[in-house]
């Protein structure tokens, strides 16, 4: 199927139909699809926002020909026929979620500006940008089977709707539908992932401590993003305050002070070069006395959690030569009922377990008065690199970007882990240099350039016209 002739065509639909795909990734990041389970109701398990999106997809991919099926508003899933019949197919898997917006933009988030050859807005990266080129190359083989030719296995482009907050969408899925042959999903980096380190997430509550000094504290969007901003409300005059790196301090109700931090956001998976704020605000309230003796013993597990984003301060170090060094962040602290809560997300090698981390994390907070329980887990995840669906990935990709091509892991999860036989596969690639306003996956300003995407519908293309031609 892959030939000269074949790249041409690819070439020549890309460019037919790029300000579509746009348009559509647009209609996709207007929708503020985070999960919101308290709204939650029969068809729209994880909210109507969520569902929105969910919604949205599965409109342009009928728009674009594809036979949608709607699995009880958990996702969605969009197939080209092929003559193995349903249950013997390819799938691609991309999820129309979001994590919350966050603060510190400087473009609208809720809709597509185009900057300078980039894309900005929340999902352009992670996901929604990637998830519309899926449907993009499920449209082109459609022409094809519209135009006469066979596919031997049906493509499936998997719809998900639940990635950021558990990935709950795929078991319901997989419930009710025989696995895909082989899965890639179209959300992460170049050249191709192939293994996921342990996912891992916990709480610390404290005793009901807060108010002595500490009236409430507040950070961080989700468990697994590093802490942006951060904000202590004290009882103390902000006037009689010192400045510091990092620190604002405004006057809040009468005999109030509002303490905020700004640190540096981005992805629990990959905290080289931030900074978080949950960090540097414990370190200034106690730095200036301001915690009574209960809210102290907090503040100091917190620094002990943020001295370091690998896990060695607190204890729960470890790395082998698949996977590299474990990562935990701090992410998302709160004031709960006169209690302060912290959530920690892991991303673990092979070497240790979510039993032995739980087992150390409890005795830090013990040490700290304070609580801790696990709140999630799922293993390390690993496929050869050697198979031959990922090495037909790795060829096309070496094809389009003249650049070797080797598999490698990470400590993001994807979809990929839930499968049996699959990746992930792009389409951001780290080696791209970023222009200095372009923001990260996860953070203010998200951004991702045109042609990595227009060259990602390639590649995604003509990868899996390989893939149709492999015994599975």
């Amino acid at each position: 199927m892959v030939d000269e002739q074949f790249k041409r065509d690819v070439n020549s639909f890309v460019d037919e139909v790029w300000e579509d795909v746009v348009a559509d990734i647009d209609r996709l990041v207007r929708h503020e699809s985070v999960e919101d389970l308290s709204a939650a109701e029969p068809g729209k398990p994880w909210g109507p926002a969520s569902w929105g999106a969910l919604d949205e997809a599965e409109k342009i991919a009928q728009r674009l020909g594809l036979d949608v099926t709607d699995v009880n508003g958990y996702l969605g899933f969009a197939d080209v026929p092929g003559t193995s019949g349903p249950d013997r197919y390819v799938a691609t898997i991309a999820h129309t979620d979001i994590v919350p917006l966050g603060l510190g933009w400087n473009f609208p988030a809720l809709e597509v500006t185009r900057k300078d050859g980039y894309l900005v807005g929340r999902g352009v990266q992670d996901d929604k940008g990637p998830f519309v080129l899926s449907l993009y190359a499920a449209h082109f083989f459609q022409r094809l089977v519209d135009a006469g030719h066979e596919l031997p296995y049906t493509l499936r482009c998997i719809i998900g709707n639940n990635e950021e907050t558990g990935m709950g969408d795929v078991p319901y899925y997989l419930e009710r539908y025989p696995e895909p042959l082989f899965c890639f999903s179209p959300d992460a980096d170049f050249p191709l992932i192939c293994g996921e380190k342990g996912l891992y997430q916990g709480r610390f509550t404290s005793g009901p401590v807060a108010g002595e000094k500490i009236v409430e504290l507040d950070g961080g969007t989700v468990p697994n993003a590093i802490c942006g901003q951060a904000t202590a409300v004290v009882r103390a005059d902000a006037a009689t305050l010192p400045a510091a790196e990092r620190i604002t301090v405004e006057p809040a109700e009468e005999g109030l002070a509002r303490i905020t931090a700004s640190g540096i956001g981005g992805h629990a998976s990959m905290p080289e070069g931030t900074v978080n704020a949950i960090g540097a605000l414990a370190r200034y309230l106690l730095a200036q006395d301001l915690a009574g003796e209960g809210e102290r013993s907090f503040l100091e597990l917190l620094v002990t959690l943020t001295e370091d984003a690998y896990g060695k301060a607190s204890g729960i170090a470890a790395e082998d030569n698949k996977f590299g060094a474990l990562t935990c962040v701090a992410g998302v602290i709160r004031t709960v009922d006169g209690r302060f809560t912290q959530t920690v997300d892991s991303r673990y090698p092979t070497t240790t377990t979510d039993e032995a981390i739980t087992a150390r994390l409890c005795e830090l907070a013990r040490a700290h008065s304070c609580t801790y329980e696990q709140t999630s887990s799922d293993a390390p995840f690993y496929i050869s690199p050697e198979s031959p669906e990922i090495e037909a990935l790795l060829k096309t990709y070496s094809e389009y970007t003249g650049q070797e091509a080797q598999a490698f892991t990470i400590g993001g999860g994807t979809y990929a882990r839930h499968f049996k036989r699959a990746c992930a596969f792009g389409p951001h690639d780290p080696a791209e240099q970023m222009p200095e306003w372009a923001g990260m996956e996860h953070g203010p300003d998200e951004a991702i350039s045109e042609e990595s995407l227009r060259r990602a519908l390639k590649i995604y293309i003509v990868s899996i016209a390989r893939l149709m031609e492999l015994e599975l």
